[in-house]
């Protein structure tokens, strides 16, 4: 199998590291690694706050207009990429997936921010403007914290990052009260983590919906309650975005990503991103990277 989109591990970026966690301004990193400009995924966290600039950034295909104070959180697996228009400058933090899971008792507590998700529309954020001092203070400690060697530095910066999470949920407090601690988000979220297991060979609602001992109608109703949209779609949208994530590699033929994603021939694949996506595979290639 070839190659897909470049892959960075969080060994192979530089910054002010600890153990699993690098912690950088945003100017310095970004024209030191001038690669992570074209598409590319991480297998790690990625926080990246900009405190200057201008020009625009995809993640998972969804472009946003880069603006001072805009705040991006993305998780391991993600594709970004981005363009910028003159100098930029900020903060960027990368941890790694197990980075938390020593340290607090419940190892999907990231899962609890919305931005943690992985639903990309939720992932941006816009910090107001009365509490922009308040998050640089908590970013400069970061900084601060990532370049020292003292015993308990390491556990100061996981709980500098917690302290910035919960601030920001505050701007989302609404949609948390929606999710959090709840039977429906912890249902909603395994028949996420299934998908991400088995959306190459599981394709039915029917399917998830007997591992996750429900009906099909109970995972139905849970998806149009908390997504807005019906369970066989959130399947469907998972299959088309590693689709569009394969096609970005010029290396993979459409053939051999219809085989990857286990469609049957490669013009039932066709028709299938076509329908949705109102693009044919050749089509969505040619436009993405023009």
């Amino acid at each position: 199998m070839k190659n897909e989109i470049p892959i960075y591990d969080i060994s192979s970026l530089g910054g002010f590291r600890k153990e699993d966690i690098i912690v950088s301004r945003f100017g310095p990193y970004s024209k030191t690694h001038q690669h992570l400009h074209y598409p590319h995924r991480h297998n790690f966290y990625h926080v990246l706050l900009f405190t200057e600039g201008s020009g625009s950034h995809s993640i998972d295909f969804e472009n946003f207009e880069v603006k001072p104070w805009q705040i991006y959180f993305m998780i391991p697996g993600q594709v970004h990429s981005w363009s910028f228009a003159g100098p930029v400058d900020g903060y960027v933090v990368n941890f790694s997936n197990t980075y938390f899971q020593s340290f607090l008792l419940l190892t999907e507590y990231l899962q609890k921010f919305s931005f943690f998700t992985g639903v990309v529309k939720d992932s941006v954020l816009q910090v107001p403007p009365d509490i922009q001092g308040e998050i640089q203070i908590v970013f400069e400690e970061l900084l601060k914290a990532g370049s020292q060697t003292k015993r308990f530095s390491d556990d100061y910066i996981k709980v500098l990052l917690l302290k910035l999470f919960i601030m920001l949920s505050d701007l989302v407090a609404e949609k948390q009260e929606a999710y959090v601690s709840s039977y429906n988000y912890t249902l909603l979220r395994n028949f996420q983590q299934l998908i991400e297991r088995h959306y190459t060979s599981l394709r039915l609602p029917k399917e998830y919906a007997e591992l996750l001992y429900i009906t099909p109608n109970h995972l139905n109703a849970l998806c149009n309650d908390l997504l807005g949209i019906p369970s066989g779609e959130v399947i469907r949208n998972r299959v088309i975005l590693e689709a569009k994530r394969l096609l970005v590699n010029l290396d993979l033929t459409i053939r051999e990503i219809s085989y990857q994603l286990n469609f049957n021939d490669n013009s039932y694949f066709t028709k299938f991103f076509k329908k949705y996506v109102g693009l044919t595979p050749e089509e969505f290639r040619k436009m993405t990277l023009k």
